[in-house]
């Protein structure tokens, strides 16, 4: 236990006979777990939303108004069968009347007052497995006859509406999006580990004749290393909890405010704060005692 007081000692008299690099050290520190905490919660939400969107993506079969009851049922069961296929769903002609209501009313009022009637068909929401396989299931609705012109399963059925363009969109702007957003997190983990292993790498590099005459006068390896990655330590507490606390602040301060307005704001929602500020924390920490531990080793080759 003594050691241990001894080498804590040791290691907070470094940092004070070094301010300047180990201010370096933390400042980076602060900053990395910044970047890596804005972007990491972004990244999540941006699959999160990606998805939801996805997942709302259907077919519409509209339906001709003399379609009877059996056909109807013949018709849904037909669809149902199809791979990929989750989930079929009937609207009738008031339903679809109350959907639109519900969807548009408030932006076309005055195209309902002159409603007379029920313009809107019959009609059955169709909702794939993988919005991928929407062009697939419309194939299948809409399969082409010996001629090769498209024909329909059903005589009942009136229109098809394809939503593959859009899924196509989503699909290309979804995969684009993760590929950015995965180089940039690559990138900046690998700029910050070289960033930090550097700022300590020169702030040992000014204590270099102090290990050299430690090294002649007999101390072992990891007498010397001890207070290094000590240091190391408290460098990654400093740097972690500061930017723990900046990361707070401008969650509650803007992200929490905006999220009831934005719901791409709402960033927290994909992670625990908590669980993310514990895996900054913890890896601030590790990140500076393994960068002062491994680059102090070329300086013990005296």
């Amino acid at each position: 236990m003594g050691k241990v007081f001894f080498f804590t000692g040791e290691a907070i008299r470094a940092m004070r006979r070094n301010v300047a690099p180990t201010t370096a050290a933390v400042v980076t520190t602060v900053l990395t777990a910044i970047l890596i905490g804005v972007l990491v919660p972004i990244f999540q939400t941006t699959q999160s939303k990606s998805a939801e969107v996805r997942d709302q993506l259907e077919l519409r079969v509209f339906l001709f108004d003399d379609a009877t009851k059996a056909e109807i049922n013949t018709l849904q069961s037909d669809i149902a069968a199809i791979p990929s296929v989750s989930e079929v769903s009937f609207l009738s002609k008031a339903d679809a009347l109350a959907e639109f209501r519900r969807d548009y009313g408030q932006e076309n009022r005055d195209v309902l007052r002159e409603l007379r009637g029920n313009p809107l068909p019959a009609n059955f929401i169709v909702r794939p497995d993988d919005a991928a396989e929407l062009d697939a299931i419309r194939a299948a609705i809409q399969p082409p006859n010996q001629s090769g012109k498209p024909t329909y399963i059903s005589p009942i059925v009136q229109q098809v509406d394809n939503r593959q363009a859009t899924a196509n969109k989503i699909e290309e702007v979804t995969g684009a999006l993760k590929l950015v957003l995965t180089v940039i997190t690559a990138l900046l983990i690998g700029a910050s580990l070289l960033l930090i292993g550097n700022t300590i790498r020169l702030s040992i590099y000014t204590r270099r004749r102090e290990i050299e005459v430690m090294r002649l006068v007999g101390a072992t390896r990891w007498f010397i290393r001890w207070p290094f990655m000590i240091e190391g330590v408290v460098v990654g507490i400093l740097g972690g909890a500061i930017a723990i606390l900046v990361l707070w602040i401008g969650k509650v301060t803007v992200v929490d405010p905006l999220s009831e307005s934005f719901a791409l704001m709402q960033a927290q929602d994909s992670m625990s704060f908590i669980v993310l500020a514990a895996c900054l924390f913890a890896a601030a920490i590790v990140v500076s005692a393994l960068g002062s531990g491994l680059t102090l080793r070329r300086f013990l080759n005296v």
